[in-house]
């Protein structure tokens, strides 16, 4: 089975519809999987207008909010959506609370998010979801025994799923627990290497930092005639972990030239283009990917990454200026508060 990315997208589409049809909520659903955020919003403004389902049309315009990175109106909508549910939760109901504690957890209210979680698990206990975000919530809580039993059984329930193990892993690995973490990578080669594909094996070596494992594995995954996004870009990480910016960065600009542009190759091209020297085109880079449609995934990325080029281009006076405004977009952002202060003084 191939390794499906998790993230905002994954989430949106986890349920298209609830049982209860209608044209304008539909409507909404198309944009929201279309990623038109702005246009499902004033869709589903007009469904819940004409008196459409409200706590689907609701749901829906929680989901675009989230799209569009609005947590805290996400939040809104979510609870909104639920206080017009019927007596009785059903399946619908536990969605919206899933998608609630995610808007929680992004919005930055935490503890909330594990109490709306408390409430799903003991509804869907065999949800590996709910499981896997209440343990890297409670994670970054400092709760680390807790997070781990809940991890554990998000893999149990995913039935050892190599997504899951990944996943699983980088939640150990950014809170401070690498070593914890890579036993669970450990584990997945000793016990379920033959049940892989390539590209599980390759993406299972890259983390493990088996970097001749993983390009081998991907190379030959990628000769099968696989020639799909996650595998390009696995590929070009892993040369660039083996020292080959270059050639990574040659395999970015060829998938590019073949095939649709792409926000998260075009970051990745920039970040070469930054490690070779080629400042100016690795901020061109970053811009075209500012441009891209569908750039929501790694929209925060591309136009910190685009001031880091505009920097090196030795342009600190514009480099200051677009910080400033990065800042104030995302002012949970330190590092970009620390870079702020040092361009402020060039």
């Amino acid at each position: 089975m191939r390794i499906k990315k998790a993230g905002l997208v994954m989430a949106l589409l986890l349920l298209t519809g609830c049982g209860k049809k209608t044209e304008l909520i539909d409507a909404g659903m198309e944009q929201v999987e279309k990623l038109d955020f702005g246009g499902a919003i004033a869709t589903f403004d007009q469904a819940i207008e004409d008196k459409e389902d409200a706590e689907l049309a609701l749901r829906g315009k929680g989901l675009a909010y989230m799209g569009l990175s609005d947590y805290a109106s996400a939040v809104d909508c979510f609870s909104q959506a639920l206080q017009n549910a019927g007596m009785f939760p059903g399946d619908a109901e536990t969605d919206i609370n899933y998608y609630l504690a995610t808007a929680q957890y992004k919005a930055g209210q935490k503890e909330e998010a594990v109490k709306t979680l408390d409430a799903i698990a003991g509804l869907k206990e065999k949800h590996p979801e709910v499981y896997f975000l209440r343990g890297s919530i409670k994670m970054e809580l400092g709760e680390q025994q807790p997070a781990t039993e809940d991890l554990n059984l998000a893999l149990h329930y995913s039935k050892q799923d190599t997504t899951m193990t990944i996943r699983v892993y980088q939640v150990f690995e950014r809170n401070g627990y690498k070593d914890e973490g890579r036993i669970y990578l450990s584990n997945a080669i000793e016990e379920r290497l033959s049940l892989m594909n390539e590209y599980e094996k390759g993406v299972i070596y890259y983390y493990m930092e088996d970097y001749e494992n993983a390009r081998n594995n991907l190379e030959a995954y990628r000769a099968q005639g696989n020639q799909d996004t996650d595998t390009l870009l696995m590929l070009g990480k892993t040369y660039e972990q083996l020292g080959d910016s270059n050639y990574a960065a040659s395999l970015y600009a060829k998938f590019l030239e073949e095939n649709e542009p792409n926000a998260e190759i075009y970051n990745q091209l920039g970040l070469c283009k930054l490690q070779i020297g080629q400042y100016a085109e690795a901020m061109d880079a970053f811009e075209k990917g500012l441009e891209t449609e569908n750039n929501v995934s790694v929209l925060q990325e591309l136009k910190y990454n685009r001031i880091i080029a505009c920097e090196y281009t030795g342009d600190f006076r514009k480099a200051a200026q677009m910080m400033s405004e990065y800042i104030t977009e995302y002012p949970d952002h330190q590092e970009a508060a620390r870079e702020y202060t040092f361009l402020q003084s060039r």
